[in-house]
């Protein structure tokens, strides 16, 4: 059977870099220890209070920025390393420095309406903070995964079976890897519903995009189109693929936090079918491109061994992971900006980097590894 090329999601905060199944990243769960108020802003008397486990990295100012313009106080908890100037003079926003790993004592004696858990991979530090924060907030938002899913090979709901740990694993087991990110995000959410109950609010992310992604994941491909040319294209024109504009989500957390909804959604995107082919003729129109679109089966791109190169699409053996259900989110309000909307912001954004930082891109095809390929498809008759 043919391997799964990646996990959809991108990590929230902390850590903007793509999880793949072969690739996950070795998160070091960030950790909170004694810290200390960097600054304090003054808020309404009747704003609503946010504390973010967090904050900084790419979901999570999407969602603070939101909470902001819907009146909320934020309190940011994390260890500063993250773009650290990033809310430095932002009224109503405060931090709090300290590392989750240490505990939460410098959060004592503080209350918050919702706290919002960004940066939790491993049961025990989610546990922790949970338990800490049990009695001193109204509601924990926690940021999963649809990695949870055991089985990627179907079209994926709310009620799909989640993933386990491999069997003879080390249930106390605190390395992140391609094996066990999904089934420690299970054991994370469980620890958030255990100590909240009702009150916890569990979101299971896919492909997040958009300004800010510093995986290249989705920006590889208008950047890719623009150059023009023969463009090596994944699978079939009509193969799914689902993304959520990070703007998007984070304005929808926020909702779901002013509703006070509790209970387990996806947050995936678009609300229709969006299909490779699609994807790719918008890169076109948005960058005027004169691209043409050289189409690579799955077995093809396994057999020139850059099958987990290619980002956003997903082989027909996790033809799941493009195939989750966006319905109980959409109806508790996720609306979606549009496809060309998402992919002009995220140039304009990319465009604003260091020149050198433009030059290597982090996920996607080097020149060379897509002339390759593309031999091979002409050699082959394709």
């Amino acid at each position: 059977m043919m391997k799964s090329p990646k996990s959809p999601e991108l990590c929230p905060d902390p850590v903007c870099a793509p999880l793949s199944r072969r690739q996950i990243l070795q998160l070091a769960a960030a950790a909170l220890s004694v810290g200390t108020l960097s600054r304090a802003a003054p808020a309404r008397a009747d704003a609503k209070r946010l504390l973010v486990l967090g904050g900084t990295g790419f979901l999570g100012p999407a969602a603070v920025e939101a909470a902001l313009r819907r009146g909320f106080h934020v309190t940011l908890f994390n260890r500063g390393k993250t773009n650290p100037e990033i809310f430095k003079d932002t009224k109503s926003v405060e931090t709090i420095q300290g590392d989750r790993n240490g505990g939460l004592s410098a959060l004592a004696g503080r209350k918050w309406d919702v706290v919002l858990d960004t940066s939790g991979y491993v049961p025990r530090l989610v546990r922790d903070a949970a338990v800490a924060l049990k009695d001193v907030a109204t509601r924990y938002v926690f940021i999963s995964s649809v990695s949870v899913y055991r089985d990627m090979t179907k079209p994926l709901d709310e009620e799909s079976p989640t993933a386990e740990l491999p069997a003879g694993t080390d249930p106390t087991i605190e390395k992140v890897d391609e094996k066990t990110y999904g089934p420690l995000k299970v054991l994370c959410e469980r620890e958030v519903q255990a100590a909240f109950g009702k009150r916890a609010l569990i979101v299971r992310p896919g492909y997040i995009v958009g300004p800010r992604d510093k995986s290249d994941r989705f920006t590889y491909w208008p950047l890719r189109v623009a150059r023009g040319g023969d463009v090596l294209a994944p699978g079939t024109a009509e193969d799914p693929v689902q993304v959520i504009d990070v703007r998007d989500l984070g304005d929808w957390l926020v909702t779901l936090m002013v509703q006070g909804d509790g209970g387990l959604f996806n947050a995936v995107g678009p609300r229709g079918v969006l299909t490779m082919g699609q994807l790719l003729a918008a890169c076109k129109a948005v960058t005027k491109s004169d691209a043409r679109f050289v189409w690579m089966g799955a077995d093809a791109l396994q057999a020139a061994g850059i099958l987990d190169k290619i980002p956003i699409w997903v082989p027909p053996s996790d033809i799941g992971m493009s195939k989750v259900s966006t319905k109980r989110a959409v109806e508790r309000g996720l609306t979606y900006r549009s496809l060309e909307s998402t992919l002009r912001d995220t140039l304009a954004w990319f465009r604003t980097l260091p020149a050198d930082r433009q030059a290597k891109l982090r996920a996607g095809l080097s020149p060379q590894e897509e002339a390759t390929a593309l031999l091979r498809v002409k050699k082959a008759g394709g």
